[in-house]
């Protein structure tokens, strides 16, 4: 008889320095839009459901999808309750070997998610930046932006000029510090005046919650600026119809998950989607003097790669616990 399935349950803690390059995760993350752009993926939209119960402020995230280059297939589920806090947000990913039919492994899935975003990031600002950047802003601190100042250096390192506003200490810190251990001859500039760094900068990224500062207004930049919102609350709403070049990672879920920057119509508009600027079809802005709005929603063939990297090389490390759950 044939061994029963074995399943790879891998914790945050087994996951915890099992740490890519920024150079390793963006190739990974562009390998995985690339395929998609070739047909070889599948990547349904995001299924989002607020949960009825006000006190809790609460929503759920599943996530289905199918990675052709590594011929496995995904569920991601997230869930969150609070909005202003972290403290009690739950997301985990199982993938399945599609060529045995046998489940790989279930893992957290936030060091998946805190990797795959700021290397799409990169990618978008790689391709959709102004020729001649100089300057970037990062506004966030949490785990999706704590990597990005690092990752917008390896694909743009002409960029000369490091800004970084945030509200917590330790993101602050350890913020810093990514770019440090990756670029230890670059400064990080604390800025305080959101508004005032904008209208100077380049590049945005906003992955603020609820944050402390007036939402960024894409009228802020200054012409050829680049605004990219990862899923950000702190952002203006109605910024897609201010834009005047839109692009999104998926179409489909940004009116999922980012219904309010619609504009005032509740017309989504969207002139490129991120794989098929990476393919060549679509270009990452029109002309020098555009000002660009990005929307970065996370999608499941970004995360696969991720996580089958991180899951092969902490099983490779004996980390993990194996679980016969079909036994």
């Amino acid at each position: 008889m044939n061994a029963a399935p074995r399943l790879h349950v891998l914790s945050r803690t087994d996951l915890q320095n099992l740490e890519l390059t920024p150079a390793e995760a963006i190739t990974l993350v562009e390998d995985g839009y690339l395929a998609y752009a070739a047909g070889r993926s599948r990547n349904p939209a995001k299924l989002m459901v607020p949960l009825p119960d006000p006190e809790r402020d609460a929503v759920t995230y599943s996530m289905l999808g199918y990675d052709g280059s590594l011929e496995q297939a995904a569920f991601k589920t997230s869930y969150r309750q609070g909005s202003t806090s972290a403290e009690k947000y739950y997301t985990t990913i199982t993938l399945y070997d599609d060529t045995t039919g046998m489940p790989f492994a279930l893992m957290d899935c936030q060091r998946v998610g805190a990797t795959r975003t700021p290397a799409t990031t990169a990618l978008i600002a790689r391709n959709c930046a102004r020729p001649g950047a100089r300057t970037a802003l990062m506004v966030g601190t949490g785990v999706q932006g704590l990597r990005t100042l690092p990752y917008l250096l390896t694909a743009l390192p002409d960029l000369e000029r490091l800004q970084l506003f945030g509200t917590h200490p330790d993101g602050l810190r350890d913020s810093v510090a990514a770019v440090a251990e990756r670029f230890p001859d670059r400064k990080v500039e604390l800025i305080d005046d959101v508004e005032a760094a904008a209208r100077e900068a380049d590049i945005v990224v906003a992955a603020s919650g609820r944050a402390a500062h007036p939402k960024i207004q894409l009228g802020w930049l200054p012409p050829g600026g680049l605004l990219v919102s990862v899923a950000s609350k702190g952002v203006q709403e109605g910024t897609l119809a201010q834009a005047d070049y839109t692009v999104a990672t998926s179409a489909a879920q940004v009116e999922v998950t980012g219904q309010r920057m619609a504009g005032p119509d509740g017309v989504f508009r969207i002139d490129a989607e991120l794989p098929e600027i990476l393919a060549g079809r679509a270009p990452g802005r029109r002309t020098d003097e555009d000002r660009v709005f990005a929307f970065s929603s996370g999608m499941i063939i970004t995360d696969i790669p991720v996580a089958h990297t991180l899951a092969a090389r902490a099983i490779a490390a004996g980390r993990g616990q194996e679980v016969a759950l079909w036994s």
